[in-house]
């Protein structure tokens, strides 16, 4: 029994209601309570945000320090199925006990300071890394980067994945006020990645003004597909010849990329082989990333939710032609920009079935299906209370040659997610 007496599901629904809001940005909060417990790691920080690409590239770097031999930490949100997929300690879910035993001790520690839900799990995560003497932790942004929880700890090398539209109530409505958002995670004197090929003037600026060794892509590192593999050139090394990364879509030579810079300005503190490269680049996985979960008809998977997302996504069905045609189930949230979704995947979907994702801040399926119709380029539209009914009327229609894209929130792919388990 834990001291507290409670569960992990007791906690975490206690956590969602100890705020008054499910999200404040600000760091001072949780630096007092950080400081409370005592929280100085020791081994380095791997910090990364961006609007997309962030829960991929964290793959890459998790898997290949993993393969060259280092006991990893990886913190990511959100999660699918579980919390505890938001913690791992060397490749393996945090268990009930010792979540519930982070949340005690910051409960104790925080006396009359308020902590949000996504605050308790940073914290909650970092005392669970000390406690295992983790070798390197890698730590996934939450939103935007400055005034996000993860941004209270100094990053030994950071790096922004992309810079786009999303969250703009919270990060400004423009790429040069996000770039800045973004941009807060570098530090001055140590190495600052940026993935994005057209990077924002202001995150450019901020990195100069506060003396961040920036990085960019296609300037101080490259990736570039040769066939069936890949070449990455950095700053002091190439990696002629690579595997391509085992997750799909062009843009993932850019996450690639963006990890293996990472990992060559950790160079001197945490050496990794070719072959340890090679191995990560073959294993890493993050689920709903175009994840095929059956075959004849596939069914693929994508928590692709923004503009930028979705046009990746496009590129991916593109460079990935099948016989038949292709069909998409698509739940949103309805703060997301659903009209710039829609547009991004002009022409690449032949039948389209909107649902409402469980979740209090869902779009409801025939509000989506009325956005949608301006885009769907004479597609058929059916409208479908759940994402499963949706997916099972869909593969009802679909022939063996065709596939079926569920796609546009972490809900909408985790509800499928957890049905099918349920099914075995």
């Amino acid at each position: 029994m834990t001291r507290s007496g409670l569960s992990l599901a007791d906690w975490l629904a206690r956590l969602e209601q100890l705020h008054p809001s499910a999200i404040e940005l600000g760091l001072d909060r949780v630096r007092r309570v950080k400081d409370a417990l005592g929280l100085v790691p020791a081994f380095p920080l791997i910090v990364v945000g961006g609007t997309n690409g962030k829960g991929s590239t964290c793959a890459y770097l998790e898997a290949i320090l993993a393969a060259a031999g280092f006991k990893t930490g990886l913190y990511t949100s959100p999660h699918l199925l579980r919390y505890n997929e938001r913690v791992r300690i060397a490749g393996t879910e945090a268990g009930d006990a010792e979540l519930v035993a982070a949340f005690e001790k910051i409960d104790a520690a925080r006396g009359d300071t308020s902590l949000t839900y996504f605050e308790f799990g940073t914290l909650g995560a970092m005392l669970q890394f000390i406690d295992a003497g983790v070798d390197v932790a890698i730590l996934e942004v939450g939103l935007g980067g400055r005034l996000d929880a993860v941004n209270v700890f100094d990053a030994e090398v950071a790096i922004v994945t992309s810079v786009d539209l999303d969250h703009m109530e919270y990060l400004g409505d423009t790429r040069e006020k996000i770039g800045f958002e973004k941009a807060g995670i570098y530090r001055a004197g140590r190495p600052a990645i940026c993935a994005d090929p057209a990077p924002p003037a202001s995150l450019i600026d901020h990195a100069r003004k506060i003396g961040a060794d920036l990085q960019c892509v296609n300037r101080d590192f490259s990736a570039r597909r040769e066939g069936d593999q890949w070449i990455y050139r950095g700053p002091h090394t190439s990696g002629p010849g690579l595997p391509l990364p085992a997750m799909a879509g062009a843009f993932q030579l850019r996450n690639a990329a963006a990890a293996l810079a990472g990992l060559e300005a950790l160079g001197d503190r945490l050496s990794v082989s070719e072959e340890a490269i090679r191995q990560g680049l073959a294993t890493a996985r993050a689920p709903g990333r175009f994840q095929r979960i059956a075959r004849a008809p596939d069914v693929i998977l994508d928590v692709a939710h923004n503009p930028e997302a979705a046009r990746a996504l496009a590129a991916t069905l593109h460079e990935q032609p099948v016989a038949g045609r292709t069909l998409a189930v698509v739940g949103m949230l309805a703060d997301k920009d659903a009209a710039g979704v829609f547009a991004a995947l002009h022409g690449e979907i032949d039948a389209w079935w909107t649902c409402t994702p469980e979740s209090p801040r869902a779009q409801d399926a025939a509000a989506l299906a009325a956005i949608l119709r301006g885009h769907a380029n004479g597609a058929p539209i059916s409208v479908r209370p759940d994402v499963n009914a949706a997916l099972a009327e869909a593969r009802g229609e679909a022939h063996e040659g065709d596939r079926i894209l569920v796609f546009g929130s972490f809900y909408t792919v985790a509800a499928v997610l957890d049905h099918a388990a349920t099914q075995q």
